[in-house]
């Protein structure tokens, strides 16, 4: 199979699972999840097999949809109990040849991120259902071993079936407590698409852009266009704006500050700020906008990186997080010197949570390395290259490395 055509399905897998199991729960109900989930698994195989050798449809979506819908009107005709469903399904088949099923789309994260479902099972669902990520993405992603991923879904599932948990938007006193949880998903979405947590890639553009629309579904809906869904759709833009300058032509990382800004995207970036405007409507004020203020800063120009640590102190009052804490370290460096943010990041060195976090010894490695102390940076660069990172993380790593000897 070329390439060219893998790229396709995973991209069409990616964009066009999720809809279209979607809007088939929403014909079945969600006792049916299951079904729906495996007549669109079947359609996928079915062009994974039939494409390379008969070629790519001139509607590929369209295709995948057809099929669908044919598996299952079979799987319909066979379950006399879901026989009434078939005038509906072929109803709404044919009205909408190539559907968007935003309504669905909403609905279904929604119903992912139900109250009644633990937690951890609410990411995992719905990174799975609404994006399309494999058990062992979702666990790379969660930083949990894939069994333990796979047991969350089924149990969830079988909650939803059990429970028969409708899939439909929440009434307005729910939607606060169901929203937080749905936009927790959609961040981790576009992170895992902005620096992948492994391969041989750093970026993962059509998770990005997969966050991006999802996001866009709720800022666009009048329940759901909360101020932190702006924030957290501004943050997406601002940050995905810088994707093209993220990597060389070799595909390897580069810094902020290396980057050539002439590649970023000016209308994401606009978009940016026209959401990071609507977020401020109202007293609300979440991580999402300090973080999308924070990005705001780099876009805008020189940044002010006083006002950035000002920003990191906000960010970890509303998010307390080790995390937080080294990234303002950096800010630390760049206000005050390499000394001054290396004191910074001693002062979480030993937190657990960062301790196979790689970018805690690569960031003392650049610090130990701007101040001068060659030996103390290699051996920090070192101790990164040990821990857990993408192919093109390691490559940056390495080429630093040996840009000291």
């Amino acid at each position: 199979m070329s390439d060219s055509l893998t790229d396709l399905l995973d991209h069409l897998f990616r964009r066009q699972s999720g809809r279209m199991v979607s809007m088939l729960t929403a014909i079945f109900g969600s006792r049916h999840l299951e079904l729906a989930e495996e007549v669109v698994q079947d359609a996928l195989l079915r062009a994974l097999e039939l494409w390379p050798f008969q070629g790519v449809p001139d509607q590929p979506q369209a295709w995948l949809m057809r099929v669908a819908r044919n598996l299952a009107l079979d799987r319909l005709r066979r379950e006399t109990t879901l026989a009434s469903k078939i005038p509906e399904l072929e109803r709404r088949m044919a009205a909408t040849p190539s559907p968007a099923f935003d309504d669905e789309q909403l609905a279904m994260m929604f119903l992912c991120c139900h109250p009644s479902l633990p937690h951890a099972a609410r990411l995992s669902l719905t990174l799975k259902l609404v994006a399309g990520f494999s058990v062992a993405e979702i666990a790379r992603a969660l930083l949990t071993k894939e069994d333990a991923i796979a047991q969350r879904i089924v149990r969830a599932k079988r909650q939803i079936r059990e429970d028969n948990i409708p899939l439909e938007l929440p009434a307005p006193e729910e939607l606060p407590q169901r929203l937080d949880s749905v936009l927790e998903a959609l961040y981790l979405i576009f992170n895992e698409g902005y620096s992948a947590s492994s391969g041989e890639t750093l970026l993962r553009r059509d998770l990005c852009d997969e966050a991006i629309y999802l996001t866009s579904l709720l800022a666009a809906n009048p329940h759901t266009a909360a101020p932190r869904t702006h924030a957290l759709l501004a943050l997406e833009y601002l940050h995905g704006a810088r994707l093209d300058a993220r990597t060389d032509a070799a595909g390897d990382l580069l810094l902020l500050e290396e980057q050539d800004r002439s590649r970023w995207d000016q209308r994401a970036i606009a978009l940016g700020f026209q959401h990071l405007d609507a977020s401020a409507q109202g007293g609300e004020m979440s991580p999402y906008h300090v973080q999308a203020a924070i990005a705001a800063e780099h876009a805008g120009g020189g940044p002010d990186w006083s006002y950035i640590v000002t920003l990191y102190d906000q960010l970890y009052q509303l998010q307390p997080s080790p995390v937080v804490l080294l990234n303002r370290a950096v800010a630390v460096a760049r206000r005050d010197g390499p000394r001054a943010g290396l004191q910074a990041v001693e002062e979480i060195a030993r937190d657990p949570a960062l301790a196979r976090y790689y970018l805690l010894p690569a960031v003392k490695a650049a610090l130990h390395q701007e101040a001068g102390e060659s030996m103390l940076a290699a051996a920090s660069y070192m101790d990164a290259l040990g821990c857990p990172s993408n192919a093109a993380e390691r490559r940056f790593l390495e080429r630093r490395l040996a840009g000291l000897q």
